[in-house]
């Protein structure tokens, strides 16, 4: 039986401020959705991506910002980057590491991601 992450939510202050951030770098808005007036969903997946982020009201209660260590895997760091830079996003220039390179930033509420570029296989 496969087990399978589909969907992750992200605590945000601001839906419309989020929403707009998320797909300024390139998420797709799926589905936005008010359920009733104390939940609304939003739904965003990365381009390529199985799984998506969940943002809304009444979706978690974790506190906005508080979600560190989310992570993309994309082919190429740099190309990431300069996206990144060029929506307007304080990117951290590409870091290369044994593991691979990355470049790193946050949504506005703070929430923090790093984007992965998967060492070559030789």
């Amino acid at each position: 039986m496969d087990w399978k992450i589909e969907l992750i939510a992200i605590p945000v202050t601001d839906v419309d401020r989020a929403k707009d951030f998320y797909t300024k770098i390139g998420f797709n808005a799926d589905h936005d959705h008010r359920v009733n007036e104390n939940l609304r969903f939003v739904q965003l997946t990365p381009p390529g991506s199985a799984c998506s982020i969940c943002i809304g009201e009444g979706i978690t209660e974790a506190a906005p910002g508080s979600v560190r260590g989310m992570q993309i895997v994309v082919s190429s760091a740099e190309e990431a980057y300069q996206q990144l830079v060029a929506a307007g996003v304080d990117a951290k220039p590409v870091e290369t590491l044994s593991w691979g390179n990355f470049t790193y930033f946050a949504d506005p509420d703070g929430n923090q991601w790093a984007v992965q570029e998967l060492p070559k296989k030789e």
